[in-house]
């Protein structure tokens, strides 16, 4: 199973033929941001799912109480790229709240039942992020 540094090199060399689908039925993206503190471009492989012309991918750090660094990155510098399969986009990311996030949650739990575990574990609302395309 690839997952970070692998699994970035195997989807970008590959362009997404290896590692878009992570596990049978679970795709990932390359996310692309700026890191808040250094300003150096950063990646990570990320579970998504399309909803409508957006993808949403959710900051669950496996149930820890920080948020990851990723997320962190979003919120300084919201305006990054994303590679899914073999297609470089541009998106804006923001965090879902009320009547969206609660439409998206399960949604998200649905794609990845792990997601519900790592809410039990941490205190903290797990944020479900939206990169609509720009």
């Amino acid at each position: 199973m690839l997952f970070q540094e692998t699994h970035i090199k195997a989807y970008e060399e590959t362009a997404g033929a290896i590692g878009h689908e992570w596990q049978p039925g679970l795709f990932t993206l390359i996310l692309h941001t700026v890191g808040r503190s250094s300003g150096l471009p950063r990646k990570f492989a990320v579970i998504y799912r399309a909803v409508e012309d957006s993808f949403v991918v959710v900051a669950s750090r496996g149930g820890h109480d920080r948020h990851p660094n990723w997320y962190l990155n979003l919120l300084a510098h919201p305006e990054v790229g994303i590679q899914v399969g073999p297609d470089h986009l541009r998106v804006r990311a923001r965090t879902a709240v009320g009547a969206e996030r609660d439409r998206l949650w399960p949604l998200m739990v649905e794609t990845f039942p792990t997601y519900a575990e790592y809410q039990a574990m941490t205190d903290r609302v797990i944020p479900v992020v939206v990169l609509d395309r720009t």
